[in-house]
């Protein structure tokens, strides 16, 4: 049944220019990390700049079942540790579209010697998950499928831990399967490897892992892409205070919107200093022609029609390289998004998505298996984009109405999953033109 509080629609009118400044929300890949380990270490932590979206509420509901004590006050928030040993031992936890939040607790869960169920909405349960349970299996680790078997829902029982020196992952189909490894096995209690089979994705998202987990004070011994070892005796340990960054994922719409729309746009709270992958969408704004200036916390895009075409392997920036793809509307050739198979198995199938609603735009596009090849149109086309309940597909076609064009974007509300202000934001930068 639809809510009837949820709008069916959101209509953009033609726009041609953009500029301003914007304040990015925090980063949904840290705080849902953050909080995370927050709950698993020893002390209080006090995180600021936390996202207020659907993602963060699903992991700080799930957290509070399990008996984490939590109180938040805008974008801050405080979490009582539990030192790695959740109160409650048996319930449910529904995690929504949120894999930053079910895939890491499954692991966690796991290795927490309860008996819990995990489940999301319908397309959580066509995202695969059998590889992190093999491995966890390997482990000790008693989790089986209610459903069809390698995707949620998923019950876990006590595991039977065993001291495997080992353990190994794929990494070819999403990295969160290493990342949620990585945070949960300090709780194995003893020294483990993960190795890693095949050639690993997303790798800016692992480092955004490591990074965390060395702030609550353990340190991940790494050789290469490869092979991460967590020590014997590793704890998560409160660091009092935390600040989240904003979300790079984000800052790639206003910055896009500037190179598209002259600018000059800023977004502000993250910049050269951050330690989010996504940043390097610089690198693909700056290929195109744009002009990109980093501060420490701040970057600024402007830029002038056409676009410069590119052919780039963005397997580092999965999320940021659906930004890409719609620019490449505005640029004089042809372009190229490579090595990004693994969009097939995010909150939608998105190279699917991504072809179908850049070809209602005008644009002549090839579907391949890991690539796009996108043909600009002459001209724009006006369109009604279909949002596959994924926020960035809705976030990244809100810059098809910077080329003149009447864009309606459907189930506007999707982009609570990480940004709800995005389209008040947005309407503050663009201007007729």
């Amino acid at each position: 049944m639809s809510d009837p509080a949820r709008p069916a629609y959101l209509d953009l009118p033609p726009a041609g220019r953009a500029a301003g400044v914007v304040t990015l929300p925090g980063s949904k890949s840290i705080s849902n990390r953050t909080l995370l380990l927050s709950a698993l270490a020893e002390g209080a932590t006090e995180i600021a700049g936390l996202l207020d979206a659907d993602d963060t509420a699903r992991m700080l509901e799930a957290l509070g079942t399990l008996g984490v004590t939590w109180r938040r006050d805008g974008d801050r928030c405080t979490v009582q540790g539990t030192g790695g040993a959740f109160a409650v031992r048996r319930a449910e936890l529904f995690l929504g579209n949120a894999g930053t939040a079910l895939r890491p607790l499954t692991a966690v869960l796991a290795l927490s010697g309860g008996h819990y169920r995990v489940d999301g909405v319908a397309r959580m349960r066509e995202r695969p998950i059998g590889d992190l349970v093999e491995a966890l299996r390997a482990l000790g680790a008693d989790i089986g499928y209610t459903g069809r078997t390698g995707y949620p829902p998923l019950e876990i029982r006590p595991p039977r831990l065993s001291a495997a020196p080992a353990v190994s992952v794929r990494g070819d189909l999403s990295s969160q399967f290493l990342s949620a490894l990585l945070m949960a096995l300090p709780l194995a209690g003893h020294r483990v490897a993960i190795e890693v089979a095949g050639e690993l994705v997303s790798k800016p998202y692992v480092e955004l892992t490591l990074d965390a987990m060395r702030r609550f004070g353990v340190a991940v011994e790494q050789e290469g892409w490869r092979r991460f070892v967590v020590p014997a005796g590793a704890r998560y340990r409160s660091p009092g205070m935390i600040r989240v960054e904003g979300d790079a994922s984000s800052a790639s719409y206003f910055l896009a919107a500037g190179a598209i729309g002259g600018g000059p746009v800023r977004v502000t709270g993250v910049g050269r200093a951050s330690v989010q992958g996504d940043v390097r969408f610089t690198e693909v704004l700056r290929a195109m022609g744009a002009t990109v200036t980093l501060g420490e916390d701040w970057i600024e895009a402007r830029g002038r029609r056409p676009l410069q075409p590119i052919d780039a392997d963005l397997n580092a920036i999965p999320d940021a390289a659906m930004t890409a793809a719609v620019l490449a509307l505005f640029a004089e050739g042809p372009s190229v998004i490579r090595n990004v198979a693994n969009w097939r198995v995010k909150e939608t199938d998105r190279l699917a998505a991504m072809a179908a609603e850049l070809r209602k735009l005008g644009a002549a596009v090839e579907e391949g298996p890991d690539h796009l090849r996108i043909v600009p149109p002459a001209r724009l086309q006006p369109a009604a984009i279909d949002t596959y309940d994924d926020h960035r597909i809705a976030m990244c076609f809100s810059l098809a109405c910077l080329g003149g064009v009447a864009i309606r974007i459907n189930d506007p509300a999707c982009v609570n999953k990480t940004f709800p202000e995005y389209f008040a934001a947005f309407a503050k930068l663009v201007a007729p033109g």
